[in-house]
């Protein structure tokens, strides 16, 4: 974008929200406010050009019928209040995915390439009406559009969100509203994590124990990794499955809103619900269980690991290619998308060392070292995938032990496998655990559930996919990653999602240049309000205080900060409930010496807006130097 279009960009907004705010997320490339507003009736038409805009307009006759109660109808032609237009001539601008929405106080004109375009112009045109768009039932109101001109299109073509079904199950149904909500934001991925330790959720005919026994575990509560084990001849009741009708359902109810669907099936770690079923698989051949949450692993403090039980398939047995080959036959039949996720992460490789045939194909193949066995294995998992018409997709692991130049690596442990894997001349997907890990805590971890790391909304959006140095053609894009240890109803899902999601779907969509912090949150707290009546849940941590500490000779020193602009900050120290008249933080400031609790608070506009924090001394103490 030039730097033109970026001055008049900003004067449009800032024009547009003096008559009527226009806070869309993703922001789109170009957006130019007009004089007026279009208004629905009962008389506004909906049509469409070309046969293969009927589907989308249905869409929105569909999104705008529920919350009007104006019962619009779509049809083909070329003049409706509402026109969807497929261009004849292809504009090359637009590519796939872009649009062009036009709204005058008479008409709003959608033109795309493809009808992905109008579906991602009728997601714009949804935004530009009030909030009560969202509601589950009729609203009478008057229903305006703000009159605008905009033109948009993607900067990046993979834009996805990964969400983990194996640590707990969600139903077909919820996977179909979560992918409501992708698609919205213009998301058009979605990573479907679906086997790992502590579940196998899609069927295979073929092997039927995999559901049978992999997709069920005992029933367990509190913190996920501090759990007990399964007793002998406990029930197992926790858990459940996709039959491949489900899948079919699910991956059609997605092409339908432009979403691609990529499985994973994720080997040859994190695969105890794979050998809970089949433990012959595995190079102990002992039996196991579908792992409920128990603290199974021992992790140190270079990155490595110790397993504790079994979790990772057998490279040096035929058995385990023949298996891989019965089970990719049938997920490869099931998703249209070139390419299925197969993990690659995590692997253990501890009894691989141990195991006979894994020292016996070590030396058939002249390798010393026993983590060169996960390149071999990964280059026998991707000639299975290619016999499939597939493609190799996996974490940043499998770039150790040397992988085909056709497999496209998802950088997670930072930006490093990315850059490396791009500079090898391979695509990359960026979800770095620093800026794209959903399940982290976004706010202080006194307040939300606790977990190991800490990723805030602001770190997210501040995320530029393209590292500095590599070719951006290797870089397709990135995704959010939803891991759900710690999230078991679709409401935490949510939860955890967003505001985060919201930044992220900004991220990957929108021009680099027009990236603006401030006017990110006056566009996401519109969201809120929307997010409200679509009953979508979502955090506040973004208007929670910032607690940071450090030393300053032999005294504890206090800094505080806010996430979000015009925030106020107090405080107390001297064990009384803080407000707008206790001590205003301006600078950092050193504790008073003794057994103190500090209790913090955030106002905005003389209001309270964020949660209490409150923390012991001991707890400020071994903060020091860590957020």
């Amino acid at each position: 974008m030039k730097f033109s279009h970026i001055v008049y960009f900003c004067l449009a907004v800032t024009f547009a929200q003096a008559q009527t705010p226009i806070h869309l997320i993703p922001q789109p490339v170009r957006l130019e406010p007009q004089s007026g507003a279009f208004t629905l009736s009962k008389g506004t038409t909906i049509e469409y050009n070309q046969a293969d805009g009927r589907v989308v307009a249905e869409m929105l006759s569909q999104q705008l019928n529920v919350p009007t109660g104006l019962g619009l109808l779509p049809k083909a032609g070329k003049s409706g209040k509402i026109q969807l237009t497929i261009n004849e001539t292809h504009d090359n601008q637009l590519g796939q995915e872009g649009y062009t929405l036009d709204a005058s106080p008479k008409r709003i004109v959608i033109t795309a390439n493809k009808p992905a375009g109008l579906f991602y112009g009728i997601q714009t045109l949804t935004q530009l009406l009030p909030k009560e768009i969202e509601s589950k039932t009729a609203v009478s109101q008057t229903w305006s559009v703000p009159a605008v001109r905009i033109s948009d299109y993607p900067r990046f073509g993979w834009r996805g969100v990964m969400l983990d079904v194996s640590r707990h199950f969600f139903t077909k149904e919820e996977v179909k509203r979560f992918i409501d909500q992708l698609a919205e934001l213009k998301f058009n991925t979605l990573h479907w994590h679906l086997t790992d330790d502590n579940g196998w959720r899609i069927e295979i005919k073929s092997l039927p124990k995999l559901t049978e026994v992999g997709a069920w575990r005992v029933a367990r509560t509190g913190h996920y990794g501090d759990r007990p084990s399964p007793k002998p001849g406990e029930p197992k009741p926790y858990g459940g499955f996709y039959t491949q009708n489900d899948i079919k359902e699910v991956v059609a109810y997605a092409q339908a809103r432009n979403v691609t669907i990529v499985p994973e099936i994720d080997v040859p770690g994190h695969s105890m619900a794979a050998l809970a079923a089949y433990p012959e698989l595995s190079c102990t051949k002992a039996q196991v269980n579908v792992d409920p949450g128990t603290p199974f692993s021992e992790w140190y403090g270079n990155g490595t690991f110790k397993m504790k039980v079994e979790n990772t398939l057998n490279p040096s047995d035929e058995n385990v290619y023949a298996f891989l080959d019965k089970v990719f036959t049938e997920v490869a039949a099931l998703f249209p998308n070139p390419y299925i996720h197969v993990g690659g992460d995590e692997c253990y490789k501890g009894y691989w060392a141990q195991d006979p045939g894994c020292q016996a194909l070590m030396k058939q193949l002249n390798i010393r070292h026993v983590e060169d066995l996960q390149g071999y294995f990964m280059n026998r998992v991707e000639k299975i995938l290619t016999a499939k018409g597939k493609k190799l997709l996996g974490w940043d692991e499998i770039l150790e032990g040397g992988i085909s130049p056709g497999a496209t690596v998802m950088s997670w442990r930072g930006i490093k496998g990315g850059i490396e894997a791009a500079h090898a001349g391979h695509n990359v997907v960026m979800t770095p655990t620093t800026f794209a890990y959903l399940d982290y805590n976004q706010g202080d971890p006194t307040i939300d559930p606790p977990i190991y790391a800490n990723l805030r909304t602001q770190k997210s959006y501040s995320y530029e996919p393209v590292p500095e140095g590599v070719d951006a053609k290797y870089i397709l894009g990135g995704q959010g990653n939803l891991w759900t240890e710690q999230i078991p109803t679709l409401r935490h899902v949510e939860y955890m999602m967003y505001p985060r999601g919201w930044a992220l779907a900004e991220v990957y969509w929108s021009q680099k240049e027009a990236k603006n912090w401030p006017n990110f949150v006056q566009r996401m707290e519109t969201h809120f309000d929307r997010a409200d009546v679509a009953r979508i849940n979502y955090s506040r941590a973004v208007y929670d205080a910032i607690v940071r500490t450090s030393m300053n000779g032999d005294k504890l020193r206090l800094e505080l900060a806010g996430e979000v602009p015009g925030l106020d900050i107090y405080y107390t120290t001297d064990d009384t409930m803080p407000d707008q008249f206790s001590t205003k933080y301006t600078q950092p400031v050193d504790l008073p010496d003794g057994n103190i609790t500090l209790r913090v608070v955030t106002y905005r506009s003389g209001k309270p807006i964020g949660h209490l924090i409150t923390l012991t001394r001991d707890a400020l103490q071994k903060r020091v130097g860590r957020f």
